[in-house]
């Protein structure tokens, strides 16, 4: 780490998210990390994002990881990859943020945590999500009981997303499932961070539009550790113009209802309607008087808060924000859903030793 207190940050898979999204609005953006470094298998790629944001350009992962400016990697690459990458960064003790999901395999997954523990580097996962201020404004309102008891939530994230020769997201064997893993995946863990960990679920899959060996479309039913239900709704099969990423969580003295604030965007549009302390009849028909209200909160970038968040545990010697360990457990609830999908049955997902 250079004078400067800040973080320097190592990217593996350049070309992608990283381009678009983490590199411009988290690490460059971020008060307390730095980019130092790129690599893509894409070299021509990897060396516009060096020039561009001022970043050294590596021919390989060992070159970037043996970098003396690089205390952190962010891994960007393909699914399939991960668990190369990760081991990779433990070897050479750095700290390391990787995409979600951490591995194709909870088995995988339980080896990199363990190989970062031995390294004593953190592990942690990309789930940006959580730190969209309205999903803490959520967060809070269940923990201070304003929603009163919570009851379920709904979760819906669909896009056009059609065959395209060569896409890892479309293999089972390079991205480990279609919709559920891509974006249920997320719709999960946030859902998680609302009402507490999965005890069991029941998924189905579908192939509606697309003739991929992956699912276009899942639909899952979820029951929480405090009684909550929740529903995830995901597909490729629906156009990009009719997709608001909808989010609403109920509870017995009211709701919020949103549209956008799951994805990769800082804000979004949500709506609260809360009773308060009022019961009965009076106050059904005041919440019917009342009608949804917005709410408003100044946004705040998710991939910044994310890079801010690491950095600072690594300057602080906390555990990482988002631990690899909640990774492995999101891991496990999608092979539960997978299995359901399977068998038709529900699935109690389980920690495996």
């Amino acid at each position: 780490m250079r004078s400067d207190g800040k973080i320097g940050w190592g990217v593996l898979g350049a070309c992608g998210i990283a381009k678009r999204r983490t590199i411009p609005e988290g690490i460059m953006a971020a008060s307390n990390a730095r980019l130092a470094a790129v690599m893509d298998v894409n070299q021509a790629g990897a060396q516009e994002v060096a020039a561009k944001f001022g970043a050294k350009c590596c021919a390989t992962e060992r070159e970037l990881l043996r970098a003396p400016d690089v205390q952190a990697v962010y891994v960007a690459t393909p699914n399939y990859l991960h668990k190369k990458h990760v081991l990779a960064a433990a070897r050479a003790r750095r700290h390391v943020l990787c995409e979600k999901p951490l591995g194709l395999t909870s088995r995988d997954i339980f080896k990199m945590l363990a190989a970062c523990k031995r390294a004593n580097v953190l592990l942690g996962v990309g789930f940006m999500m959580r730190f969209n201020v309205y999903h803490r404004r959520i967060q809070e309102m269940l923990r201070s009981g304003a929603l009163g008891t919570p009851v379920m939530a709904r979760g819906q994230m669909t896009c056009w997303y059609p065959p395209i020769p060569g896409a890892w997201r479309q293999a089972p064997e390079l991205g480990g499932g279609g919709t559920l893993t891509d974006m249920g995946s997320h719709v999960v863990d946030l859902m998680e961070m609302f009402f507490g960990r999965t005890k069991r679920i029941t998924a189905r899959t579908f192939n509606r539009v697309h003739r991929y060996p992956v699912e276009d479309t899942c639909v899952a039913l979820l029951e929480f550790e405090n009684g909550a239900a929740g529903v995830v709704d995901v597909s490729f099969a629906i156009p990009d113009e009719a997709s608001e990423f909808v989010l609403e969580v109920y509870g017995s003295q009211g709701a919020v209802k949103g549209r956008h604030s799951l994805g990769q965007g800082p804000g979004g549009e949500l709506r609260q309607c809360i009773l308060g302390a009022s019961k009965g009849y009076d106050a059904q028909q005041q919440a019917k008087d009342q009608g949804y209200q917005p709410m408003t909160l100044e946004p705040r970038n998710t991939y910044r808060a994310e890079i801010e968040a690491f950095s600072q545990a690594i300057l602080e010697g906390r555990p990482a924000p988002v631990p690899g360990e909640d990774g492995l457990w999101n891991h496990i609830v999608m092979e539960a859903a997978y299995k359901s999908a399977r068998t038709g049955k529900n699935v109690e997902p389980r920690m495996k030793s």
